[in-house]
């Protein structure tokens, strides 16, 4: 697992025990810090998270649909089963992350840094991005083909 500041044992496990679900749907926390964060199950629907550090988090199965991240620093997160469909997420940081089987349909991916994250099972190409990384996650994950 790519994040740090973990448990001794199984890192799901002990972010579980202590992950507190916030509720920050409609409100507004730019350049809101929530490094380190255990908040797994989430709301931050039509949230203002821009220029927010929600670096080596855990936000597994949340809602971000329609949240404005402009720029926010996503890096070393865990965002497994996470909704960013028609999120704002230019010029955010997503590098090292896991974006496990996340919907992004309608997102707005253009300037991001998220070359190096795990999109396995995640529609990005659905999202709006720029053509360079739009090439760079073909080859690595790639869109299945159609029935």
């Amino acid at each position: 697992m790519v994040m740090s500041g973990g448990g001794e044992d199984d890192p799901r496990e002990s972010d579980d025990e202590t992950s507190v679900p916030l509720d920050w749907s409609f409100q507004n926390h730019t350049e809101a810090i929530l490094r380190k964060g255990r908040h797994a199950g989430s709301s931050f629907r039509r949230a203002i998270l821009d220029k927010a550090d929600l670096t080596e988090g855990n936000f597994t199965n949340s809602d971000f649909r329609r949240a404005s991240m402009y720029q926010a620093d996503l890096m070393k997160s865990a965002f497994d089963g996470s909704d960013f469909r028609n999120t704002d997420l230019r010029k955010a940081r997503l590098n090292l992350s896991n974006f496990r089987n996340c919907k992004f349909e309608g997102a707005d991916l253009r300037g991001i840094r998220g070359r190096y994250a795990i999109w396995q099972g995640s529609d990005w190409w659905n999202a709006t991005l720029d053509d360079d990384l739009r090439k760079a996650l073909s080859k690595k994950w790639p869109q299945p083909s159609s029935e």
